[in-house]
């Protein structure tokens, strides 16, 4: 008797803990669907241009881009996507960042060619992955392309975020992901 009770028990507590596929997850890791993609949070976190691995985010971008305002920072986020079906498949072609107070934060635009670790829209074989293997992206410290974000520090004040995932044309939300700040 004791012995079907504890393993009754065993087989509730391996049930607990992070769903493969929840509809937004809680922390760093989890997988999470979006239109025909699966797609893992790998690390999202605030960038420090005068660190030595933070500032090789920050290359390649737009001129009107380099400068923070006192009020701003840089946040990074570094996902991971695979294709799981059948058919070749597109990659989610819109993110933002909402804030509580439904602030909408979208990504600063990154050239590719300057920054190997920015994200890449395309559409991805059976079973490929972005970013694509044998990449800086993924073989970088976070193994996920960049989404680079300019938030105003006021969103310590509006957490949590939340990262949307939208594709199609009309760029419905297809998925979404919370982030830890």
């Amino acid at each position: 008797m004791i012995l079907a009770s504890v393993a009754v028990l065993g087989v509730g507590l391996a049930a607990c803990g992070k769903a493969n596929n929840p509809e937004t997850a809680e922390n760093d890791g989890v997988y999470v669907t979006a239109g025909p993609i699966t797609y893992q949070l790998q690390v999202s976190r605030q960038l420090n241009p005068y660190a030595t691995e933070d500032s090789q985010y920050l290359k390649g971008l737009p001129a009107t881009d380099t400068v923070l305002h006192p009020n701003q920072m840089w946040y990074a986020v570094f996902l991971w996507a695979k294709n799981q079906t059948k058919q070749t498949a597109p990659t989610a072609n819109t993110f933002d960042i909402v804030d509580t107070q439904g602030n909408h934060y979208y990504p600063v635009p990154v050239n590719h060619s300057l920054n190997g670790y920015s994200w890449t829209t395309r559409s991805l074989n059976p079973g490929a992955v972005e970013p694509a293997p044998d990449t800086q992206a993924s073989f970088g410290p976070t193994q996920g392309g960049l989404l680079l974000f300019k938030l105003s520090d006021a969103v310590y004040d509006n957490r949590p975020l939340t990262l949307e995932i939208r594709g199609g044309q009309a760029h419905k939300i297809w998925s979404t992901i919370s982030l830890d700040l």
